[in-house]
């Protein structure tokens, strides 16, 4: 109900209303967009690749929303300009300029922004390439050059035009343009779920206790998504007094908040990569031994598959929490930083012990962050397989939304609070 009572709150300022319906407004272009075809392509032989929904097709189809099934001119949704974010963000603890270049403050931002932008075009292109004339090559209508250029074409500037959509929504809107692509995407998926679920009530295929128990175990991972997004553990700084001139510094104190989740949803997404990657690779064999061993051992469908993936899958994303956390969270600089402006933690000492503590405190919070993960991830899978609720709304999307979802709502407060208006966000 704060919620609500915040939207509304929000929706009687007159800037703040007029950035929520730019925001409504890109959104709906995103949803047009994704119900337009791309020229050229056979929509029977598309239909067949994607009947069974798993491989990497499934994960690219749920960041579009649909529109990679459809083959519409958003197929490759916003996939390419977060690859780019990735790798720019990895690149810039491996390069000594790029790292400079992030330092530099709102120029240095705005040139990695540049960067990003070339980096995504340029991949989106090569993605186009690969799957019009790789993958789907069987779905085009006509080989001839023209034809396959104007479907690499679409899908790039596709792509392209949907990395503006999100700049407008940040620059314009609520902000959180490209998180709330996605966002947009995810839940367009939820009324047909719905309609769906109601449609097997209705015909006696799914019990109405099960489907309460659903409800309920939908709500519980929620709320848990909730408390561990938000959770922090907070280590007291405390930072030394000094005299500069005739004026004093430091003497506060403040603390470094250290998330439970550091690692978003990348983990889950690198995961799943890997592992549905043999599962891409059927669709290239035909029917025989490598394409049933696959589905049998490494895929949600088989027997012992749905134990062999689901405990692959726990370990790789605890594994992967551990990787990205190491890679965007370091220790050794926070205390060095800390060092050079005066800065302890009470208790410890300066330098290495404080970087070790730091370390420690952190990869116990980042294993509570790795198992939450594992446990979204892989709860509505065996839900799915083992109940008759044909409900696909799963781990990884809940993270997604919800995720997106508080991160919106943080946006709205920072702006509402600027007017003397209290949140839902405490």
């Amino acid at each position: 109900m704060n919620m609500l009572s915040t939207i509304i709150s929000a929706w009687k300022i007159p800037d703040i209303k007029k950035r929520m319906l730019f925001t409504l407004m890109m959104l709906a272009i995103f949803r047009l967009g994704s119900n337009i075809p791309v020229p050229g392509m056979d929509r029977t032989v598309l239909e067949q690749l994607f009947q069974s929904g798993e491989g990497l097709f499934g994960l690219y189809d749920l960041f579009s929303g649909g529109a990679f099934s459809n083959f519409t001119i958003f197929a490759l949704s916003i996939t390419p300009y977060i690859t780019a974010s990735i790798i720019l963000n990895l690149l810039t603890i491996a390069i000594p300029s790029l790292e400079a270049l992030a330092k530099e403050g709102e120029e240095g931002r705005k040139k990695i922004a540049q960067i990003t932008r070339y980096l995504t075009v340029g991949l989106a292109l090569i993605q186009a390439i690969g799957v019009s004339v790789g993958l789907f090559n069987r779905a085009l209508i006509n080989t001839d050059f023209f034809s396959i250029t104007v479907v690499v074409l679409t899908l790039t500037a596709g792509t392209a035009f949907l990395m503006w959509l999100g700049e407008q929504i940040t620059e314009n809107g609520i902000g959180n343009g490209i998180s709330l692509i996605i966002f947009g995407g995810i839940i367009s998926r939820l009324p047909v779920a719905i309609k769906q679920t109601i449609t097997r009530l209705s015909t006696g295929d799914v019990s109405i206790v099960t489907l309460s128990i659903f409800v309920v175990i939908a709500v519980i991972i929620i709320v848990g998504i909730i408390a561990i997004q938000q959770g922090t553990r907070k280590i007291p700084v405390q930072y030394a007094k000094r005299v500069v001139g005739r004026k004093m510094y430091g003497g506060q104190s403040t603390h470094i908040p250290i998330k439970v989740n550091q690692a978003g949803v990348i983990p889950v997404i690198f995961a799943l990569s890997l592992l549905q990657f043999p599962l891409t690779l059927t669709y290239f064999f035909p029917e025989g031994g490598f394409s049933n061993f696959i589905v049998k051992y490494l895929s949600l469908n088989g027997q012992p598959g749905i134990w062999i993936y689901s405990i692959l899958n726990i370990f790789l994303i605890i594994f992967f929490t551990y990787f990205y956390t190491a890679v965007t969270f370091n220790p050794i600089e926070v205390s060095n930083n800390m060092k050079a402006n005066g800065g302890f933690i009470p208790g410890i000492r300066p330098g290495k012990p404080t970087a070790d503590f730091i370390t420690k405190v952190m990869t116990r919070i980042t294993l509570v962050g790795g198992i939450f993960l594992a446990f979204i991830a892989v709860l509505p899978t065996l839900i799915f397989q083992f109940t008759e609720l044909q409900f696909r709304f799963g781990g990884t999307s809940l993270l997604i939304a919800v995720g997106v979802a508080l991160e919106t709502m943080k946006q709205i407060e920072s702006q509402m609070m600027m007017r003397n208006y209290q949140g839902f966000l405490k």
